[in-house]
């Protein structure tokens, strides 16, 4: 290499270097990364005070990236549908509703207005994507907010499932989760 290649090459790594490090989802086996978001009732939720108690049944949805989201509303119906084999588990469900900070907490309650969220399902607000960036899961482009995801995260902390749709479906239904979550809790 010559002498203007190595100058250019010099460059372009002190230019990534600088660069911030993207967050990777959490995978199978890592402790899942703790955080604090508030409820649709205004409530402060820390992730490790939850699965201190019980194992956690995380969904990250898309939110409202300028609509409601007509695959996630069938998500939530179905664990909706199945909220006792959840209670059966000793699950706890955590819905993040991801999106821009304006209105995000009318939207959330926009999204939930007909349904009856069980005491062992939450909702909690991810303004700014604040949650979604630190997981990895940033679905940054127009009329999109994050990619939806399921983590089980164990009593330890630890994800024992993760599943991560690069699309709007792609997603694993609530009776699967509900067995991971049964098995895991037997071994």
């Amino acid at each position: 290499m010559n002498r203007r290649s190595w100058r250019h090459l010099r460059c372009f790594l002190l230019l990534v270097a600088r660069l911030p490090l993207l967050a990777a989802p959490p995978a199978v086996g890592d402790k899942a990364p703790d955080f604090a978001l508030v409820s649709l009732e205004g409530k402060m939720i820390r992730l490790s005070e939850v699965t201190a108690k019980f194992p956690v049944v995380l969904v990250v949805l898309r939110g409202y990236p300028g609509y409601q989201c007509p695959i996630c509303n069938r998500q939530v119906q179905d664990y909706l549908r199945n909220a006792q084999g959840f209670a059966d588990a000793s699950a706890q469900v955590i819905f993040i509703y991801p999106g821009p900070p304006d209105n995000l907490g009318d939207r959330a309650k926009e999204f939930v207005a007909d349904r009856k969220l069980p005491p062992h399902f939450t909702m909690l607000l991810d303004p700014a994507y604040q949650f979604t960036n630190q997981y990895g899961l940033r679905w940054n482009s127009t009329n999109e907010t994050a990619y939806p995801s399921t983590f089980l995260i164990d009593r330890h902390g630890v994800v024992f499932f993760a599943k991560v749709s690069d699309s709007h479906g792609g997603r694993t239904s609530a009776a699967d989760i509900i067995e991971l979550v049964k098995k895991n809790s037997t071994k």
